[in-house]
């Protein structure tokens, strides 16, 4: 459907067509028989190929008229809305990104260019079949957990780890359904009208706030904080109500695919219905069938990830970024953008609310509601009768642990009255594997990657080392790689696999689980093990930073913060805020049911300032002594910053190209911003290139990006060398 008003170009007439292609410019064509609108997306002869593009506006027709070729054809897809082209353009000229990869991103579906057609597909249906073998039950279970949507015979029989013949015998019983199908259906309607679960009178205040906002139609952002347990979803899913009552869009995004299976459950005992989801763990198919049904307003609400925030909706209403504080809203590679600064420009341009949802908000958050830009509503006790965990540090200088511990006996008496009232422990520590380092006893050698400055982690239960940088593995060695030396290599530090080997060691009779996203296969199997967990399916849970994210676990009563200290290491400017939102996070998991809760933070630093205030649970005096700090050095919030990454196989070439940059820094120097470096970055080498970093600061109301434009515009990058730009930098890697 076009927008209403597109302006249409008569077959013949030259178009501007921005295509994927990394060109720095639109090229010129004639639209094909029949003509085009603004926005349509279309297929163009490039050389001997065909590519994808959008018609971007009018050609511009500077150069031969009689070389220019026509559109090949139209793509049977909605054409991209102005609000939507806007987007990608402020988007690329805010990270200083082309737009062929801006383009790219709002594409990333399979089969666009695909004519319609009718498909096969399976689900499940109402016989039971004559004999239930292992196969066959997989087969039933995957069409259960995809909640009556129909798959494709390639994605059941790959999904159950199952051959054809298995589907095919179980249509042939009536237990699975064969039907034609067209490829992309819309999804079933969402009923805003449904009754939500009774809510709190602070809980109706702010889900008022919320709907008031949505009803008026206009651009806005609210923080929505509460402290764990508060509710804030139910909350949030009232704006969501309201945004589809209004006939219009809505989008929530999630930091973690593990918190999809959970939400979608609540969104359809909400709505009646289960949503468009929008991640890596769904299928190709349902990637396609989303990305066509939002442009055609055949999806009402989007469950997603980050890039969910570049599908292009035809009417989007509200955004709701759950967990805003999270760092993995940050996109590191590619288009290097945070999808919560993303997702406010995005709604400025569609007229839309923001929702951002966290128990513990970011400091640009924070900020920007004390600077009065963004509204704010608190949600200050707990749904229910629960309440917040009682928070202690167990100081470790004066625990009596031996070597190869790291589970203080003050801990080990909190799990063992825990376990002997029939409840649950939770052990966390944000360190996958089973050991960060092996080291040669002989020698003194550390086994690191071959590509990377990095040291590789032993995962025991997969009997490999593991790069975490480049996600190389090897199996894990007898012999030490340098002196030969056999039996002489030994873990060191704990990584959550050898924690769980302690645990089970100390708790002989507990059943013990640990959730890192390394050790699942697939998005479901952790899905599924999670909801197991909560069930009741484990005594003692181990855990990484997964655990914090929002997870529901009403059995368990204390938690066990095994090495509080971990984040507060290096020079992250960030390092103190980021520990204390993981630490108020994990913490909050524990009393979220009837009983209350405990949490115990392992400490040798007890009398830190980010402990205390942890501990203390003065949140606003932690947020006030943070940005004091971040303003006195004029960082982010209160200032500006640019990171530059040089990557080559040649360490000269980055080295040098990276001090021409320093000394020519001319259009810098006119706005004020300083440079740092060149500096090898803290992992030197990833993948077999070498990494060096420059760091640009500047004050907050200057124009950053033309600058470094023009900075970066003085230099021929060679082809072997790449050259990144990330605007307002999350890590220093």
């Amino acid at each position: 459907m076009a927008e209403t008003g597109a302006e249409v170009f008569e077959e013949g007439a030259l178009v501007g067509v921005l295509t994927t292609q990394p060109l720095d410019r639109l090229l010129d064509y004639r639209a094909p028989e029949g003509g085009c609108v603004l926005g349509a997306l279309v297929e163009v002869p490039l050389g001997p190929r065909l590519v994808p593009g959008v018609v971007w506006g009018p050609g511009k027709g500077d150069f031969d008229i009689r070389k220019v070729r026509s559109v090949q054809r139209v793509l049977d897809a909605a054409p991209m809305r102005e609000e939507m082209r806007q987007f990608l353009t402020r988007v690329a000229d805010y990270t200083l990104t082309p737009m062929p990869a801006m383009l790219r991103l709002a594409t990333r579906a399979p089969g666009l260019g695909d004519a319609p057609a009718m498909r096969r597909v399976y689900r499940l249906g109402a016989a039971a079949p004559q004999r239930l073998t292992e196969a066959r039950a997989r087969v039933i279970e995957v069409l259960g957990e995809y909640g009556g949507l129909a798959l494709t015979l390639g994605e059941l029989a790959e999904a159950a780890g199952v051959g054809a013949s298995v589907v095919k015998g179980l249509v042939a019983q009536g237990a699975v359904l064969e039907e034609d199908s067209p490829r992309d259906m819309p999804y079933p309607r969402l009923d805003p009208g449904l009754h939500g679960k009774p809510l709190t009178a602070d809980q109706a205040a702010a889900a008022q706030v919320l709907r008031t906002g949505v009803e008026g139609g206009a651009y806005g952002t609210t923080l929505l904080k509460g402290i764990t347990g508060s509710g804030k979803t139910e909350v949030y899913l009232e704006a969501v109500a309201a945004c589809l009552a209004r006939g219009r869009q809505a989008l929530v995004l999630l930091p973690e695919i593990a918190l999809t299976g959970a939400f979608l459950t609540r969104v359809e005992a909400r709505f009646g219905a289960r949503p468009a989801e929008w991640h890596s763990g769904v299928t190709m198919t349902e990637r396609r069938r989303c990305w066509r049904m939002v442009g055609q307003g055949g999806a009402q609400l989007v469950v997603g990830a980050r890039s969910a925030l570049f599908l292009p909706f035809r009417d989007l209403g509200l955004i709701v970024v759950d967990e805003e504080h999270d760092t993995s809203y940050k996109q590191e590679d590619g288009v290097l953008y945070n999808a919560r600064d993303m997702a406010v420009l995005r709604a400025s341009l569609d007229s839309a609310q923001v929702v951002l949802a966290s128990a513990t908000p970011s400091l640009e958050s924070w900020a920007n509601v004390e600077a009065g830009k963004y509204a704010r509503i608190e949600l200050t006790s707990r749904f229910g009768p629960a309440v917040l965990p009682a928070m202690r540090a167990v100081d470790m200088r004066g625990e009596a642990l031996t070597a190869g511990h790291w589970v203080s006996p003050t801990l080990q008496r909190g799990i063992a009255e825990r376990l002997a009232r029939g409840e649950q422990a939770l052990l966390f520590l944000n360190r996958r594997g089973y050991a960060p380092v092996t080291l040669c006893r002989a020698c003194g050698h550390q086994i690191g990657c071959d590509d990377c400055d990095a040291r590789m982690v032993e995962h025991r239960f997969l009997k490999r080392l593991v790069c975490h940088q480049c996600g190389a593995t090897r199996p894990m060695p007898t012999l030490c790689p340098s002196c030969g030396a056999e039996g002489r290599l030994a873990p060191v530090g704990p990584g959550v696999e050898r924690l769980a080997e302690e645990a089970q060691a100390l708790f002989p009779d507990a059943r013990v689980a640990v959730l890192s996203s390394d050790l699942y296969g697939t998005a479901r199997a952790l899905k599924d093990h999670i909801a197991a967990i909560a069930d009741g399916g484990a005594d003692i849970i181990i855990g990484t930073q997964l655990v914090a994210k929002g997870h529901n676990f009403p059995l368990l009563t204390l938690v066990g913060v095994i090495d509080a200290d971990l984040g507060l290491q290096g020079s992250d400017l960030r390092a103190a805020e980021r520990t204390f939102q993981l630490m108020r996070q994990v913490t909050g998991r524990a009393g979220r049911g009837a009983v209350a809760g405990e949490a115990m933070l392992q400490t040798y630093q007890p009398e830190h300032p980010v402990i205390r205030a942890i501990l203390a649970g003065d949140e606003e005096a932690f947020w006030r002594a943070e940005a004091a700090e971040r303003r006195a050095a004029g960082v982010p919030p209160y200032g500006r910053m640019a990171g530059i990454i040089l990557s080559s196989p040649d360490v000269q070439a980055v080295f040098d190209l990276g001090n021409a940059m320093a000394r020519a820094d001319a259009p810098l120097r006119q706005i004020g911003a300083q440079v740092f470096g060149p500096a090898p970055a803290p992992i030197a080498r990833v993948r077999g290139r070498h990494r060096v970093r420059l760091l640009v600061k500047a004050d907050r109301g200057v124009a950053l990006q033309p600058a470094l434009a023009a900075w970066v515009a003085q230099f021929r990058i060679p082809a072997n060398l790449r050259l990144s730009i990330d605007i307002d930098p999350q890590s220093f890697l």
